[in-house]
């Protein structure tokens, strides 16, 4: 299956009327400290889309670049055991969620109606940088425009 493209997700931003434009940069893009540094910016205000199943239903998880998120929070979350909660793998990542590890974005994907969850520590910042569906690619979005967006819950899932 082939992975979805930045023009996707900036169909998706279209169809919102967000404004947003994806940006292109000749290096890549795809780890938090490897965007922060393209971008010039905090690594915190970078937004990491971390693709998960629990109980096999697909859940995006939007975390600050400089944290890590808890599976046991996102599982307590759903009452389920913390076996429950699996992470993405890369072909998974790509069938369901539409898009390659490193490019995944808060929007857009494959399959509609995934659950967005945010982690609270992305409210440090008003300006965040998103991933656009490739390796390269990035987004500029302010935090309240990014949850209406995405639909995205606010949920404390970062480790501590």
């Amino acid at each position: 299956m082939q992975p979805l493209t930045p023009a996707h997700v900036q169909q998706a931003l279209d169809q919102l009327d967000t404004g947003i434009e994806i940006r292109f940069f000749d290096t890549p893009t795809a780890t938090s400290q490897q965007a922060a540094d393209n971008i010039g910016c905090e690594l915190g205000q970078i937004v990491k889309s971390i693709a998960f199943l629990v109980n096999d239903v697909p859940v995006i998880v939007l975390a600050s670049g400089d944290q890590f998120v808890d599976d046991r929070k996102l599982a307590a979350h759903y009452g389920v055991g913390r076996k429950k909660v699996k992470s993405a793998s890369a072909d998974q990542c790509v069938e369901i969620f539409g898009y390659a590890p490193g490019g995944v974005p808060p929007l857009g994907h494959r399959t509609p109606g995934i659950q967005v969850f945010m982690d609270e520590s992305l409210q440090r910042y008003d300006q965040l940088y998103a991933a656009g569906g490739a390796h390269n690619a990035i987004f500029p979005v302010q935090i309240d425009q990014l949850q209406v967006i995405t639909d995205g819950q606010f949920l404390d899932v970062r480790r501590d």
